[in-house]
């Protein structure tokens, strides 16, 4: 057996048996980019390194287990180097400090309760206009701050279908050149599809999700402030095992930062 299809077998194999965590751990992740890319060898870091301040507290999504995994999966493969603000419950979110030195922050939590100085860094990146990737529960990351979806993201959450309606993920007519998603491969996603019927009129729709009698927008991008921001629904914590998604983040950060997009992250095939 072939160095690459051993790597494939022992990925599909520990996916049958393991969850999330003890998979992505079990597995070195030069074996899970071998089989998420297609390559033998890790791809050069870019020429600047990019260093990342992951906002963490969707604890319903376990967003902690899911951007650790990324951290480690980004730094190893393209160099980017990431900060961690992890929350320690709703209103206690450390390590925003972060903010002021990343290059772009991806945002991952759920309905928290910070105020005061830790909520007015969150609100003053965002003014100065600085890149943001949002995942899932992010477009209603702070209770205290509910408008940021549609200000920031120019989104429209509103709620989401059944649990067990679960959305085939395709490409939208207005994201087919778009390099976020080249080389994007359709899949079905393991979460519920999010109601977002009413988008900002400036954002570019990149991927819908659809289940029986309705498709709803995924993935989009939108400026604001003159910086660039990314949102997806998507992010269930099996969303990770899919290539497709590991390659919509990773491209979208490289996007945002307005840094060329790792040819190696478009391929296709298994």
């Amino acid at each position: 057996m072939s160095r690459l299809n051993r790597r494939r077998f022992i990925f599909h194999s520990a996916h049958r048996t393991v969850g999330l965590t003890a998979t992505l751990a079990a597995l070195p992740h030069s074996e899970v980019v071998a089989e998420f890319l297609e390559v033998e060898d890790a791809p050069k870091p870019p020429p600047k390194t990019l260093r990342l301040c992951l906002v963490s507290g969707s604890e319903e999504y376990r967003s902690d287990e899911s951007l650790t995994w990324l951290a480690d999966y980004l730094q190893e493969n393209f160099g980017i180097v990431s900060d961690k603000a992890f929350a320690r419950g709703l209103k206690d979110l450390p390590g925003l400090e972060a903010l002021d030195r990343c290059d772009c922050m991806v945002l991952f939590t759920r309905r928290l309760e910070i105020d005061g100085e830790p909520l007015e860094r969150i609100r003053r990146y965002f003014a100065q206009g600085r890149p943001a990737v949002g995942i899932r529960t992010a477009s209603h990351a702070f209770q205290n701050w509910l408008a940021l979806d549609k200000e920031v993201f120019g989104g429209d959450y509103g709620n989401h279908y059944g649990r067990d309606l679960l959305p085939r993920i395709e490409l939208a007519p207005s994201g087919r050149d778009h390099p976020i998603v080249r080389g994007f491969e359709p899949y079905v996603s393991p979460g519920s599809l999010y109601r977002n019927a009413n988008l900002a009129d400036d954002v570019t729709v990149l991927l819908t999700g659809t289940i029986p009698g309705h498709t709803e927008p995924v993935a989009w991008t939108r400026n604001y402030k003159g910086g660039r921001v990314f949102y997806t629904s998507l992010g269930h914590p099996d969303d990770f095992r899919h290539r497709s998604f590991v390659r919509l983040i990773t491209s979208a950060i490289f996007w945002v930062c307005k840094h060329a997009i790792p040819d190696v992250v478009g391929r296709t095939g298994l």
